[in-house]
């Protein structure tokens, strides 16, 4: 399990959005995982997608460090934020937009799609 969590730890650490699912970008198996996909398309940012779907341990492993059970799971800049639930309500008052232009702040990522 220390390996498993040690690999989740680098996936985090090296992508700004990173979402955990069921799935790809390009192929998600699940209706949760791909309106994720599409909600952070709006956005315009870089996120990375983990398939996660066949791989228990990892899923295990996930649900432990987060205490949250289901997926897909989202993490921005190293910080779990759970699932579109969540971030849908951050986006419709403008949190998420300010947490994520603050999250690639200095990285040299301009988004490709601007809400404002």
């Amino acid at each position: 399990m220390a390996d498993l969590q040690d690999e989740i730890k680098g996936e985090i650490a090296g992508n700004t959005i990173l979402v955990y699912g069921k799935g790809t970008k390009d192929a998600p198996r699940c209706g949760f995982t791909q309106e994720t996909i599409q909600f952070f398309n709006a956005f315009g940012y870089p996120f990375a997608v983990v398939d996660v779907l066949e791989n228990m341990p990892k899923r295990e492993a996930l649900a432990q460090l987060t205490d949250w059970p289901t997926l897909p799971k989202v993490f921005i800049d190293g910080q779990f934020y759970g699932d579109t639930d969540i971030l849908d309500p951050m986006a419709r008052s403008g949190e998420l937009a300010k947490l994520l232009d603050k999250a690639f702040e200095g990285k040299g990522v301009t988004p490709t799609i601007q809400l404002r």
